[in-house]
C-alpha cells in the first residue's frame, strides 16, 4: 500500500501559510470572545470519553486544513488495512492486530483468516479467564507477581492500580521488571512462597531482564520451603518447550501480530484479569472495541482520535511543540504517563519513512507528567511561566469511588482551575507574577474510572498514535531502536566478571574497570 508523506501532501504547505500568517498568534483568549459556540465546535462524547479540544491553538480553517491533510496521506485507507489485518508493519512484514484481541466472538468477519485467528483470540481468552477466576478462588494465593519489562509490565501495572477499586480484596499485585536485583529482592522480602504465584511474561522466554528476575525468583521459591513451581508459576510465553523446562505447565499464548506495547489486552492481562475477574477484564475489551469502532466507522471530522493526531502533528511540525504532559487527576491513573511514553515513543520515535528516508521534520514528542495534584506543586510552574510552551493534557473523572467528604470536589475544581490559567494567565507589570496565558490543553473526562472506561481510554491513544504516525509515513510497529544496548550488553556483561576490556573504546573500558574496583 502506498502513503503519502505528509510533507508531500498539498495540504501540507497551506497548513505551512497558514502558521506563518496567523497560525502562531492565535489567542485562544480573543477566540472564545469571538465565538460562544467554540466549545461545543471543538469537543465531542466518544465512547466512554468526552474531549475538548477548545483550549488547542487551532481555528476552524486550520482544523479543515489538517483534515485535508489526514485525507490526502491515505489516513482512513491506512487505518483499515490495519483493521483488516494487513501486514503494515513492513519491516516485519506483520499484521498489527491487537484490535482483534477485543473483538467479540461473534463479530461478523471480513475473511478467512481474521475468522480463523478470531478464533484463536476467544480459545486462548476463555482458558485465560478460566485460569483467572481459579486463581480468584485459591484463598492460599495471596500474593501475585508479574515478572515481565516493557509491554510485558508497563500495561498490565498500569491497569491493574487504575481499577484498584475493582480487585479482589483477597490479592496483592507486585510488578518486577528492573533486572536491578533491588526492585525483585524487595518484592520477595514481603512474601511466603506457599502464598505466591509468579507469572513470567516474555514471548519468547528469552528476554534477559525477565529471565534474569525469573530465575532468581525460582531461586528463592526453592530456598525457601516452596516445591510445587507447576502450581506456583506460570508463563505467558509463545515458547511452550521453554517454559516446560523451567518447570511451567500453565503456559497462555499470543501472536507475532500482537506488538508489546499493545499486548495487555492479550494474556499478557492475565494479571489484570485476576484482578478484575472475568466479567471485569471482559468490559475492558469492551470498552476497547467500542473506541475501535467509533475509529473505525465515525468520519474524520468527528473521530476523536483522528482530531488529536491531527492536533499532534500540527503541534510538533509547525508550532514545534517537542513535548507533551500528561496530568491525569485522578490518583489510580498516576501510572498512566509512564505507560504513554512507551506507546508514543516506541511507536514513534523514528528517523525514517516507512521506505527508510530521513524524515525532515520532528516526529514523537515526549509525553511526561505526573498526576494531579502532585504536579502542580512541582513542574506546573514551569507550564505557566516557562520560556517553553507545553501543551497539556489533563485526564478527570467525574465519579469518585470513596466516600471522603470534599475531596473529589476540590480535586475536579483543581483540573478546571490549572486548564483555565494556562489559557487566560495573569497581567503583572513587575515581570514575576506575570503569567503569559495562551498555553494549550486538553481535557479528556470520564464519567467513572471502570474498566470499559479505561479500555477506552488507552485504544483512544493507540489509535491517537496511529494517526500521527500515518501521517508522518513511518511504521509505528517495530522498534529496532531497543535491540543495539541489548545485543552490546551481552558483550559487555562478561566482562564485568573477567575485566577484559580489549576492543572498547576508552570511556566504557575507564568505566568498566572504575565498577568492577572494591
Amino acid at each position: 500500500m502506498t502513503r503519502l508523506r505528509c510533507d508531500r501532501a498539498p495540504a501540507w504547505a497551506a497548513l505551512q501559510t497558514a502558521f506563518d500568517t496567523h497560525g502562531r498568534t492565535i489567542d485562544l483568549r480573543e477566540a472564545f470572545a469571538a465565538d460562544p459556540q467554540r466549545f461545543g465546535r471543538f469537543s465531542q462524547q466518544a465512547p466512554y470519553v468526552f474531549g475538548d479540544l477548545s483550549k488547542n491553538l487551532v481555528d476552524e480553517a486550520t482544523a479543515q486544513m489538517l483534515l485535508d491533510l489526514a485525507e490526502q496521506c491515505g489516513v482512513a485507507a491506512h487505518r483499515d488495512a490495519m483493521f483488516a489485518g494487513a501486514a503494515i508493519n513492513n519491516t516485519e512484514q506483520r499484521a498489527v492486530w491487537h484490535v482483534l484481541l477485543r473483538t467479540p466472538a461473534d463479530a461478523p468477519s471480513a475473511s478467512a483468516l481474521e475468522a480463523q485467528e478470531l478464533a484463536k483470540v476467544h480459545s486462548t481468552l476463555d482458558a485465560m479467564l478460566a485460569y483467572a477466576e481459579q486463581v480468584r478462588a485459591d484463598d492460599a494465593i495471596t500474593d501475585i507477581v508479574n515478572i515481565g519489562i516493557g509491554g510485558s509490565d508497563l500495561g498490565p501495572q498500569m491497569a491493574v492500580l487504575a481499577l484498584q477499586a475493582f480487585a479482589h480484596p483477597g490479592k496483592r499485585f507486585h510488578f518486577v521488571s528492573n533486572v536491578d536485583g533491588h526492585e525483585l529482592a524487595s518484592t520477595l522480602a514481603r512474601l511466603q512462597p506457599a502464598h505466591t504465584l509468579f507469572l513470567i511474561a516474555s514471548k519468547t522466554f528469552t528476554t534477559i531482564e525477565t529471565m534474569t528476575n525469573a530465575a532468581s525468583a525460582k531461586g528463592w521459591f526453592t530456598a525457601h520451603g516452596g516445591s510445587d513451581i507447576a502450581r506456583h508459576f506460570a508463563a505467558l510465553t509463545t515458547n511452550v518447550a521453554a517454559a516446560k523446562d523451567f518447570g511451567i505447565d500453565t503456559t497462555f499464548g499470543f501472536w507475532d501480530w500482537v506488538g508489546g506495547r499493545y499486548s495487555l489486552w492479550s494474556a499478557i492481562g492475565l494479571p489484570i484479569a485476576m484482578a478484575i475477574g472475568a466479567d471485569g477484564f471482559r468490559e475492558f475489551l469492551a470498552g476497547a472495541h467500542a473506541m475501535d469502532a467509533h475509529f473505525r466507522d465515525t468520519p474524520l471530522a468527528t473521530n476523536l482520535p483522528v482530531r488529536m493526531g491531527l492536533l499532534d502533528v500540527w503541534y510538533r511540525n509547525f508550532h514545534r511543540f517537542s513535548s507533551r504532559s500528561v496530568a491525569p487527576y485522578h490518583s489510580a491513573l498516576r501510572r498512566l504517563p509512564a505507560y504513554l511514553q512507551q506507546l508514543e515513543m516506541e511507536s514513534n520515535g523514528k528517523r525514517v519513512d516507512a521506505s527508510g528516508a530521513a524524515l525532515p521534520f520532528g516526529t514523537s514528542p515526549v509525553p511526561w507528567g505526573e498526576s494531579g495534584t502532585n504536579g502542580q506543586h512541582a513542574y506546573f510552574q514551569m507550564l505557566h511561566q516557562g520560556t517553553d510552551v507545553v501543551p497539556v493534557e489533563f485526564v478527570a473523572v467525574k465519579k469518585a469511588r470513596h466516600t471522603l467528604q470534599g475531596h473529589h470536589d476540590l480535586l475536579l475544581a483543581n483540573v478546571l482551575a490549572q486548564a483555565q490559567a494556562l489559557m487566560q494567565g495573569k497581567a503583572d507589570s513587575g515581570g514575576h507574577k506575570h503569567f503569559p496565558g495562551n498555553r494549550p490543553s486538553t481535557m479528556l473526562v470520564l464519567d467513572d474510572l471502570t474498566p470499559a472506561a479505561l479500555g477506552a481510554l488507552i485504544a483512544l491513544q493507540e489509535h491517537r498514535v496511529f494517526v500521527s504516525g500515518a501521517l508522518w509515513g513511518i511504521n509505528s510497529f517495530d522498534q529496532w531502536g531497543v535491540e543495539l544496548g541489548k545485543v552490546l550488553a551481552k558483550d559487555i556483561a562478561p566482562r564485568m566478571r573477567s575485566g577484559d576490556a580489549s576492543g572498547l573504546d576508552a570511556s566504557t573500558a575507564g568505566l568498566l574497570a572504575m565498577l568492577r574496583e572494591g
